[in-house]
């Protein structure tokens, strides 16, 4: 079988595929997730920021982008698959998924053994890549892979620019989101719970954050390293003491270092739709979507005030937190999730009670 493109990796790993979308070069750190999403989840998630993404499933790779989609494909920067379906658009037949991915400028891989290459990473650990033509020589794009700077601060790259507010009707608190990313989903679970929401950018002053007057605080789910961002531990130290707070994945992170503890990279990361995690207070299992590369140190919670609610059935690692002295709590996945699964999406309803009991 012939082949047009290929993946070269940091340990000079060659694969070999065929390419679509574009044809651009792009150097970016390769993740695998075994969640069973499409190409509009992976391409509009901003948690995939900078990351070729392979993807293990294909069977539902046929849900084309809607136009509410279409300007902010700011998820993966490159798509890795077994399959490729170039599905027409749902929202309009004369574009093709493949088209607008050159439009976009999104380069994709296919013909490769997705399941081998998850393999090599789950074993291996997460390293960076390069997709290229397949003439390019192996040693010349090494020398491009390894000369090209790492981005950082990636938040900075897709948090809201302006903050903007969504009122509702019978509105019974407002929320201020500190959106590491545009994405919707925990705006949406709030104000199905009649909460008027403030959307902010992830640098938003404490002073700027208190004119809103707010009843608790969010800090949303969003992609990269918690470290890159300092300047938002105080701002939430001093928010705990103040508001509820509810941090989700990067939110969780930052809610935890900011109190004491620390984060480390994890050697391929959590990116699943049915990741097992046990609540310790109910004892209950509840399965939960992930994606992630860096996790709290369970070691480093001693000394802190901060408890450990919920973990990992499948390598104990922390999923969930909550301030000893404070209302403030954290996990690591997504409870905003949707449409599935929704076992963990209670913990919005557990932060509006907990903002009716302070109020």
């Amino acid at each position: 079988m012939s082949y047009n493109r290929k993946l070269i990796l940091a340990d000079g790993t060659v694969i070999f595929g065929n390419a679509f979308g574009s044809d651009t070069e792009v150097i970016c750190e390769v993740v695998f997730q075994t969640a069973k999403t499409g190409y509009n989840d992976v391409l509009t998630d901003t948690d995939y920021y900078n990351q070729i993404v392979v993807m293990t499933h294909n069977d539902k790779n046929d849900d084309g982008i809607n136009q509410n989609d279409y300007d902010a494909l700011n998820g993966a920067s490159a798509l890795i698959v077994n399959k490729f379906s170039d599905v027409l658009l749902n929202w309009h037949p004369s574009k093709s998924l493949n088209g607008l991915l050159k439009e976009k400028n999104i380069p994709g891989l296919y013909g490769v053994d997705a399941d081998a290459l998850a393999t090599k990473i789950r074993e291996d650990g997460v390293m960076y890549g390069i997709i290229v033509d397949v003439d390019m020589p192996d040693d010349l794009a090494m020398v491009k892979l390894t000369s090209a700077p790492h981005v950082t601060n990636h938040v900075k790259q897709v948090s809201p620019k302006k903050a903007y507010m969504v009122s509702v009707d019978n509105k019974k608190f407002r929320v201020a989101v500190v959106a590491f990313t545009a994405k919707k989903g925990i705006v949406n679970e709030l104000i199905a719970r009649n909460c008027e929401v403030v959307v902010l950018p992830y640098n938003t002053s404490i002073d700027e954050i208190e004119t809103y007057e707010p009843d608790g605080v969010v800090f949303s789910s969003g992609p990269g390293d918690p470290l890159d961002l300092p300047e938002l531990l105080p701002v939430i130290r001093e928010l705990q003491t103040k508001y509820p707070l509810f941090g989700v994945c990067l939110g969780h992170q930052l809610f935890a270092i900011a109190n004491g503890a620390q984060t480390t990279k994890m050697k391929f990361g959590h990116r699943d739709d049915k990741m097992l995690v046990r609540d310790i207070a109910t004892g209950k299992t509840l399965k939960t979507f992930q994606n992630h590369g860096f996790h709290v140190d369970v070691d480093s919670l001693e000394g802190t005030d901060l408890e450990v609610t919920q973990y990992a059935i499948e390598d104990g690692s922390i999923e969930g937190l909550k301030h000893k002295k404070y209302p403030a709590f954290s996990v690591q996945y997504h409870p905003e999730a949707y449409p599935e699964p929704r076992d963990s999406n209670y913990l919005f309803d557990q932060f509006v009670e907990i903002m009716g009991t302070v109020k």
